[in-house]
C-alpha cells in the first residue's frame, strides 16, 4: 500500500511540472507566433460563423497562442485583446514588440551589456533572431542588435532559444573585450 501512494505521489508530482501541451497541435501553450498577412480576422469564436472581433492588418505582428480547437487557436495581443483566429493565418516566425512607456523608446546595443549602437520608439514590430536569459538579438529593417528582454512583448522572461551549442565561449569573450 505504501508503494502504491508512493507511485502516485511521484505521478502527479510529475504531472504538475509537465508543460501544457495543445491537443490539437501538440506544441506547448502558451507560445508566441506571428500573422501571416496583412489582414487578419480575430473572432470572438472557433469558427468563421462567429462575429469578427477585430482586425489585425499588420503582416508579422505577434500574438501568444493560449489555447486550441481543431484548426482554431486561441490568441492573446499586447494589448490583453482575445479572440479565435484559424492557424492557417498564422506563422512560427518569432517577432516582437518594443514595450516601453509611451514617451520612452528602448536601446538597442552591439552586444548584451554593450554600447548603445541605437533607440527603437515604443511599439515598433520586431523580428527576435535569439534570446539568452535576459537579452534578445533583433532586426528591424536592415539594422541589427540586442535589446533587453524586459523592453519586449514576444518572449517569455525565462525562454531562451535559437541559442547556437558554442555559445559559453561567445559569452567568455564578451565578457573579456
Amino acid at each position: 500500500m505504501r508503494y502504491l501512494i508512493f507511485i502516485l505521489l511521484l505521478l502527479n508530482t510529475n504531472s504538475m511540472n509537465a508543460e501544457l501541451i495543445g491537443q490539437d497541435s501538440g506544441l506547448k501553450l502558451p507560445r508566441f507566433v506571428s500573422i501571416k498577412s496583412d489582414e487578419s480576422n480575430l473572432r470572438i469564436g472557433a469558427n468563421i460563423d462567429y462575429p469578427i472581433r477585430l482586425t489585425y492588418i499588420l503582416e508579422n505582428f505577434p500574438l501568444e497562442i493560449v489555447d486550441e480547437y481543431q484548426l482554431w487557436r486561441k490568441v492573446k495581443d499586447i494589448d490583453n485583446n482575445q479572440g479565435w483566429i484559424h492557424k492557417s493565418l498564422l506563422k512560427g516566425n518569432r517577432y516582437g514588440i518594443i514595450k516601453t512607456s509611451h514617451d520612452q523608446s528602448a536601446s538597442i546595443y552591439n552586444k548584451p551589456m554593450g554600447v548603445v549602437i541605437g533607440k527603437i520608439g515604443n511599439r515598433n514590430i520586431i523580428k527576435i533572431n535569439k534570446c539568452f536569459s535576459s537579452w534578445c538579438h533583433i532586426r528591424i529593417n536592415n539594422y541589427k542588435g540586442w535589446v533587453n528582454k524586459i523592453n519586449l512583448w514576444g518572449v517569455y522572461p525565462d525562454e531562451k532559444f535559437n541559442m547556437p551549442f558554442y555559445q559559453f565561449f561567445i559569452n567568455l569573450y564578451w565578457q573579456i573585450i
